[in-house]
């Protein structure tokens, strides 16, 4: 589903990735972690080339990213992203949200486009929120409204970047059921994140990074119960101990 290879991006002389590969393959759920600074959400987001890299190749369920013909707008309808700060349109109702994309890039009528996003929102338990503005309701709730407006673009795949780092701690929960019930579906899932109980739960691969390097690439249970570098079992050490 998503072939990374070689891929270095620098800003300036600064090499921000270095020579970083991984396979994930379809139904697969994936856990990036690591030091804040490592390099997780710059990797992330050479997926969709919302971060343009130097060297190496990117492919997406068979399309290069850097090709020249490739449609990025398309690409990205596919490639699901939720970032950490849920980036919802704050003059528009949450149904509003959901709605645009479909309209205007899959070209869907309005009917359609709100018969999808309220499915949506009732599986995640926002329906009666729809006509709502985001600054009405709650960051967890937020965040499960851009989960569901990624999804109302029938990605192949789902990429999140830190979704639950800005959230209070009891809103956290929350948002990480809904990625639960995504995975147990089989959507093919990217996720940096700090949340080492979610990862456990659902994931089976980590990817640990260190200074733009993947230094570690291993199943769950491995990684968590006798992880091959030093520096990851320092990192989850001290990750843990609280």
């Amino acid at each position: 589903m998503i072939s990374i290879r070689n891929i270095s991006k620098y800003y300036g002389p600064f090499r921000v990735l270095n020579q970083c590969s991984a396979e994930i393959t379809q139904g697969e759920v994936v856990v990036v972690c690591g030091p804040s600074g490592s390099g997780k959400s710059t990797l992330i987001k050479c997926i969709n080339a919302l971060e343009p890299f130097q060297e190496g190749e990117i492919i997406v369920d068979g399309v290069s990213v850097t090709h020249p013909k490739t449609d990025l707008t398309r690409l990205r309808t596919r490639v699901g992203m939720v970032f950490q700060h849920f980036e919802l349109f704050p003059q528009m109702t949450v149904l509003d949200n959901l709605c645009l994309a479909q309209v205007k890039v899959l070209k869907r009528s309005r009917a359609e486009a709100e018969e999808k996003g309220l499915k949506l929102l009732e599986r995640v338990g926002l329906r009666d929120q729809a006509l709502k503005h985001p600054g009405q309701i709650s960051g967890g709730q937020q965040q499960r409204v851009a989960i569901s407006r990624a999804l109302c673009m029938d990605p192949i795949c789902m990429l999140f970047d830190e979704p639950t780092s800005a959230l209070d701690p009891e809103m956290i929960n929350e948002v990480l059921d809904v990625m639960v019930e995504l995975a147990q579906e089989g959507m093919t899932m990217m996720c940096v994140t700090h949340e080492m109980g979610f990862a456990r739960k659902v994931a089976d691969r980590v990817i640990f990074m260190d200074q733009g390097r993947i230094v570690e690439d291993a199943p769950s249970s491995t990684f968590f119960g006798s992880p091959r570098s030093e520096r990851a079992t320092q990192f989850l050490s001290r990750l843990l101990s609280y």
